[in-house]
């Protein structure tokens, strides 16, 4: 830490290498609220209000008032305040022709998370959408994902909403940007980081001479994860028509599904909720697969799995602290039942081995060796192996209703970025009874895309069949 500025974190700071590579590297959400006492005088949205409430709030998220630049020796990425922050820019006001209904607000989110964030901005928007109808709006962010993960999103959304239906607005603080730093202070900072890097070698060294078992211990464990990690990370997957060079054009869906029908699919096959939430997706995936005519016998369908590696309360200032296990779907077995089998076995294997603490071990040496080039050749490596297909994230949400300014949000939709080679992603988060799956895929690859939504209802049908629950009266 300079003053006037900030290092990004190792994670943080790769996802600007992925995005160099040629993938808008943000994430994008879609928030739909009641109109409630939102509505102004104008029979429109009170836009002005909603930029006082956000502005009042930015203190509890550190970086969204700066920009990224990078140290002039090491190029090291470092957050730095914008001089010419203007609120209007990332808080932005639009509509759909009215009565506007689901499908309509997803094709304006699919141009708007089509669109790179500018780089010379703090890289963060949010698009206040009216004219939906049944009395709702939405909220599209689209935020960098060197500001946001998974788990670090929930905190940023509990920081602009409220638990409680109050519609007081807060009064804004002032805020002054500082200046940037000088050559002189990265040169002081450059000592006192090669310091601390000595001490905290220092202190490795003593406490390996003080307790060599545990430290033998611990270092096992380690190489055994980073294994699991690597021969994950070097297997190639099957080559199929949805992970090929990817444009810069989105398309996005999304699908509600009953949170209490999955828990119950849970516990009647004893797994946990992501082992279901991967056996719908492997279900869905067949059925897409099954449609483009690929074979199935022997296809090596490999998934990312984000793991939240987080050991206590969410650090405003590092917005990745995540993970990643790497597994096969077996999108062969027509089997409900056996596919979550399948899924779960492999995933207690992965627990047991701790393959989260591979990934975990690497950035953290990144961060303690201060190399900038760890993790750029890292995601260079990433992008030649492409060790995956799909990504799947799964994060808990909040359980109880939350505001702005009164108006109760309804529903949220995460959805992640594509990286290189990979056409389709899924996110899925719960919130109050329901487990919302976001969907985003590249606009040539995934011209299927609302039928892979058809495909994830179909798959939770099937496996809470599978798993003894009654069939719906739709269901042969």
């Amino acid at each position: 830490m300079g003053k006037g500025y900030a290092r990004l974190s190792a994670q943080d700071g790769s996802y600007l290498a992925f995005e160099a590579a040629g993938s808008h590297a943000h994430i994008t959400a879609v928030a739909v609220f009641e109109m409630g006492p939102l509505l102004a005088g104008s029979g429109g949205l009170d836009i002005e209000r909603i930029r006082r409430h956000v502005e009042s709030r930015l203190p509890l998220l550190p970086h969204y008032r700066q920009r990224i630049a990078f140290t002039p020796v090491q190029r090291h990425p470092i957050w730095v305040d914008d001089p010419r922050f203007d609120l209007r820019y990332h808080v932005r006001h639009t509509g759909l022709p009215q009565p506007g209904g689901d499908a309509d607000l997803k094709e304006l989110t699919s141009r708007i998370s089509s669109q790179p964030l500018d780089r010379d901005k703090p890289r963060w928007e949010i698009w206040f959408v009216e004219g939906l109808s049944g009395d709702r709006f939405a909220a599209v962010a689209k935020v960098h994902h060197s500001l946001v993960d998974g788990v670090s999103g929930v905190n940023v959304l509990m920081s602009l909403l409220s638990p409680t239906v109050d519609d007081v607005l807060e009064p804004a603080a002032r805020w002054k940007p500082q200046a940037p730093p000088g050559l002189l202070d990265f040169l002081k900072d450059g000592v006192t980081e090669g310091a601390g890097f000595g001490a905290s070698a220092l202190r490795t060294a003593s406490g390996v001479l003080s307790s060599p078992r545990k430290t033998f211990d611990d270092v096992a464990r380690g190489a055994m994860s980073a294994w699991e990690t690597l021969a994950g990370g070097l297997t190639r997957p099957a080559e199929t028509p949805i992970n090929q060079p990817i444009g810069s054009q989105r398309r996005v869906d999304w699908v509600s599904l009953d949170l209490g029908q999955v828990r119950d699919v849970r516990k009647r096959l004893d797994g946990s909720l992501n082992d279901v939430v991967l056996t719908i997706v492997t279900g869905a995936v067949r059925s897409l697969l099954q449609k483009r005519k690929v074979p199935l016998r022997g296809l090596d369908y490999r998934v990312t799995v984000p793991v939240d590696v987080r050991t206590g309360p969410v650090d405003p200032g590092v917005a990745n602290k995540v993970s990643a296990w790497f597994l096969s779907l077996p999108v062969a077995e027509r089997n409900p039942k056996r596919r979550f089998e399948k899924i779960s076995a492999e995933t207690r294997r992965l627990k047991k081995a701790k393959a989260e603490d591979g990934v975990d071990l690497f950035l953290r040496f990144a961060d303690w060796s201060g190399s900038s080039m760890l993790p750029s050749g890292f995601v260079n490596l990433v992008g030649m192996l492409r060790p995956y297909n799909l990504i799947v994230s799964n994060i808990h949400g909040p359980a109880f209703p939350l505001y702005l300014l009164g108006a109760r949000l309804n529903a949220f939709y995460p959805h992640l970025p594509l990286f290189k080679n990979q056409g389709l992603a899924v996110a899925a988060m719960s919130y109050l009874d329901k487990l919302n799956v976001g969907l985003i895929g590249d606009w040539d690859l995934m011209h299927d895309l609302a039928d892979f939504k058809g495909h994830i209802e179909e798959s939770v049908e099937a496996l809470w069949v599978a798993a003894g629950g009654a069939p719906p009266a739709s269901m042969p």
